[in-house]
Order: structure tokens, then C-alpha cells, then sequence
């Protein structure tokens, strides 16, 4: 059966408050315990949409992200009436995560919010590398041609898991607006929060474009 669009709707509030909970809250016990690291805290990222994807997947799509979800409609795999319902219900499931997140955390944390480390500029450009990078092997990977089950959600979160690792300690990692306004928005840290809105849409745009010029395309004939 079909999920209805109030379940698609569930499910990308769902896995994106448990995005944030697991992946923001990973920086914040990190934050008191000091015994995950930062390797912890991207591996923590990479696991969480691991599961989200496996469990939620066939009910929404598992996007979580503005971007990706943007990301989609503009490649012409998902229709524009259902992209702003979307994006509200990741915004209210990351504040919804993030609420939670800040009932453990100690005060004056800034509960898990992205901050560039050396000024907005390199942040911008990391933020949309990572992003265009991401959403190209979510679009690689999610094509009737190249999908095989189980091995999607690996090679996504493998993915987000990695990036976290590298660009972590320079942007934040987001890749994800919706995962960076929350936790800033509620800690009323909005440093530069411009850039984790403007740069994963910008980069998940860019993949959308190199992606359309990797679609295999019917050889012509060639003239005798």
C-alpha cells in the first residue's frame, strides 16, 4: 500500500527530530563526558541515517533535509506541491529534536549548533562541496538503475559519516539547514546561519546538474 501524505509528513518529522536528537545530542554528551570524540560524533551522524533510511525510507523518503528534498524536485523526482509541506515538517522535527536535546545539555551549550571555524567564506564553500557531493551519491545511488536495497542506505550514511569526519571540525558539516537552525535557533547562536541555508541548497542544485550530464543516454547509430 501507498503511505498517505500525512504519513510521508510523520515520517520526515520522525527522522528528522531523531537526526537531531542522535546526531546534535552525540556534540552535546560529548560536550559533558568528553569520551566520544570527534570520530564518535561523525560516526554517530553516519548511524542515525542509517536507520532512518532503513526504517522510514518507504514511508517518506527519508530526505530530512531541505536540501535534499529541494534537491529532488529540481531533478524532476519528486512534485513541487509537496516540497514546502516537507520542509516545514523537517524544520518542526529538527526543533522538535533539538528541544529535547537541550533538556540534557548544560547551560550555554550550544547544542550542537554548526560554526564555521575559519570565517563564513571557507564555511560556505566547504558546506557546498559536501552538500553537492552527498545529494550526487543520493541521486546515484537512488536510481531505478543503480538501486539495490540495503546498499542505499550504507553508502548514504557511509557518506554523511565521512564527510562529518573531514569537514567537521572546519564548517560544522551540516549539509542540512534544517539540522543547523534548529539547535541555533534555540541556543540563539545564528553565526553566519545564513551559510548552512544558501550553501546545501546551492550544492545540492550543483549535483543535480553534473548528475544530469552522468545519466546514461542511448547510443546513436552509427553510419555505415
Amino acid at each position: 500500500m501507498t503511505p498517505t501524505f500525512r504519513q510521508c509528513l510523520l515520517a520526515e518529522v520522525l527522522g528528522t527530530a531523531f537526526l537531531l536528537i542522535f546526531g546534535t545530542g552525540a556534540v552535546v554528551v560529548d560536550e559533558q563526558a568528553h569520551n566520544l570524540g570527534h570520530g564518535g560524533v561523525a560516526a554517530a551522524f553516519g548511524l542515525i541515517v542509517l536507520i532512518i533510511i532503513q526504517s522510514l525510507g518507504h514511508v517518506s523518503g527519508a530526505h530530512v533535509n531541505p536540501a535534499v528534498t529541494i534537491g529532488f524536485w529540481a531533478a524532476g523526482r519528486f512534485p513541487g506541491r509537496r516540497v514546502g509541506p516537507y520542509v516545514l515538517a523537517q524544520l518542526a522535527g529538527a526543533l522538535i529534536g533539538s528541544g529535547l536535546v537541550w533538556l540534557v545539555a548544560t547551560p550555554g551549550s550550544s547544542l550542537g549548533a554548526t560554526l564555521p571555524a575559519h570565517g563564513a567564506g571557507q564555511a560556505f564553500g566547504i558546506e557546498l562541496g559536501l552538500t553537492f557531493w552527498l545529494m550526487l551519491v543520493i541521486l546515484r545511488v537512488t536510481s531505478s538503475y543503480y538501486e539495490q536495497g540495503l546498499l542505499v542506505g550504507l553508502t548514504i550514511s557511509a557518506t554523511v559519516g565521512l564527510e562529518a569526519l573531514v569537514g567537521g571540525p572546519l564548517s560544522g558539516a551540516s549539509m542540512n539547514p534544517a539540522r543547523s537552525l534548529a539547535p541555533a535557533l534555540l541556543s540563539g547562536n545564528l553565526t553566519a546561519a545564513w551559510v548552512y541555508v544558501a550553501a546545501p541548497v546551492a550544492g545540492a542544485l550543483l549535483a543535480v546538474l553534473v548528475d544530469h550530464f552522468l545519466q546514461p543516454r542511448p547510443l546513436k547509430d552509427s553510419a555505415l
